[in-house]
């Protein structure tokens, strides 16, 4: 849903899907990334999703301990979902070589609501789900 979501939200703009995962792969090929055609782009894809399945790792490792994570699915999603949102912005996008964009706060505003629906809940929904005993 997050990749959708930031396709979707970019599209608006005039932001094609390649060029959101050529910015993925930025973050570790820095402004190289945008002349490596399609195969950075797929390069951008893999990142995404090594990176959202280590989210729903960390989350479904934390939910072993911290019950409310599976009692209370929709708080924690939303909860979760800012925490990744926090995490990826405020650590992991500053120290890697993505370009930095001028701060927004409608673009925050957006990312944190996406973060929140589409990465948080549907990640401690499939968490809930799978882990009734």
């Amino acid at each position: 849903m997050d990749i959708t979501a930031a396709f979707v939200t970019w599209a608006l703009q005039g932001v094609s899907p390649i060029i959101i995962l050529q910015g993925i792969a930025s973050g570790l090929l820095g402004p190289k990334a945008f002349v490596g055609g399609w195969k950075t782009a797929a390069l951008g894809l893999i990142c995404h999703f090594v990176i959202a399945f280590s989210a729903a790792t960390v989350f479904y490792v934390a939910s072993r301990k911290i019950t409310f994570m599976t009692r209370r699915p929709i708080v924690s999603g939303i909860l979760y979902g800012v925490a990744v949102y926090l995490v990826m912005y405020w650590i992991v996008m500053p120290l890697s070589n993505f370009h930095k964009r001028p701060f927004s706060w409608s673009a925050t505003m957006i990312a944190i609501i996406t973060h929140m629906i589409c990465v948080g809940t549907p990640i401690s929904l499939v968490v809930n789900r799978y882990s009734r005993g």
